[in-house]
């Protein structure tokens, strides 16, 4: 029997009554569901509890219920595990989810009789030096990790280099490292080209750059990226996924690369990256 580990966003209106509808289905077609302490107490089913650090050896694969931000979180949480995931929209965009609330029926047998294929994203991983000192490391990304100010009105000042290689001088917002899975995210608003998934690259794009020739970058997944933090006094954060933060100091040095897992999304074989590209970006018809 297919056991599906259950994650979902509370705060969003439709979870429990999407939680409820899902694990009808799912059991109705022959599958065990397992969810964690928070939901099961929220929708009555202690039956089926089972911690989520217990998740990698009970359960196939992940349903996750919520938005991009519920997606990326979990994918970060379980990157190390390999569990493919599966998102179900009740969120706003939705660009990394599958399924929505109206298509569980559907979504669950596609899922059951493997009827979906496979995507590898790729992951990146920080790490921050200060004074000759590792002081953060294993920071995993699914979208991108940011060096950015602290407070509007400052600057970030940073100087760039790829594989040891001086590349230039960045003046501005900061400074974005983003995989193809964030080049529809932070990075597009901040002017980064749209990369099709299964293509193994790194962007590397300036955040409101204070100068007329910056432009953004695209290079090896395989390579490393180094950021030196320079001439600011003022607070920092390195963003990771804009969703964790770490604060950075004067002369920090960040070094971003290829991570050594990959988050697995489950996708339907018949919809393409730029069919949902034109969907949910409202593109021309």
């Amino acid at each position: 029997m297919k056991v599906i580990g259950l994650l979902v966003n509370h705060t969003k209106p439709m979870a429990k009554e999407v939680a409820h509808r899902l694990i009808e289905i799912i059991e109705k077609n022959g599958a065990a569901v397992r969810v964690d302490e928070t939901t099961a107490a929220t929708i009555g089913r202690e039956d089926i509890q089972l911690p989520q650090s217990e998740f990698a050896d009970h359960v196939e694969l992940l349903f996750v219920l919520g938005g991009d931000g519920t997606i990326l979180g979990f994918a970060r949480k379980f990157a190390k595990t390999g569990l493919p995931l599966l998102g179900i929209n009740i969120g706003h965009l939705g660009f990394l989810s599958e399924a929505e609330p109206q298509d569980l029926e559907e979504s669950v047998k596609r899922v059951l009789d493997g009827n979906y294929c496979l995507e590898n994203r790729l992951m990146l991983e920080a790490q921050v030096e200060r004074n000759g000192q590792v002081i953060y490391k294993d920071l995993i990304a699914l979208n991108d990790i940011g060096i950015c100010k602290d407070r509007f009105g400052t600057m970030v000042t940073g100087r760039l280099y790829v594989d040891d290689m001086y590349v230039d001088q960045y003046t501005g917002d900061g400074l974005l490292v983003s995989t193809p899975t964030g080049s529809t995210a932070y990075s597009l608003s901040c002017g980064g080209p749209i990369v099709a998934p299964h293509i193994d690259v790194m962007l590397i794009t300036p955040i409101c750059p204070h100068t007329l020739h910056s432009r953004p970058l695209v290079i090896a997944a395989n390579q490393e990226v180094r950021v030196e933090v320079t001439g600011t006094q003022e607070e920092m954060v390195l963003l990771v996924d804009g969703q964790d933060f770490r604060t950075l100091e004067n002369h920090d040095i960040v070094r971003v690369r290829q991570a050594t897992y990959k988050t697995k999304l489950i996708k339907w074989r018949d919809r393409e990256f730029y069919e949902v590209l034109r969907r949910k970006l409202h593109c021309a018809p």
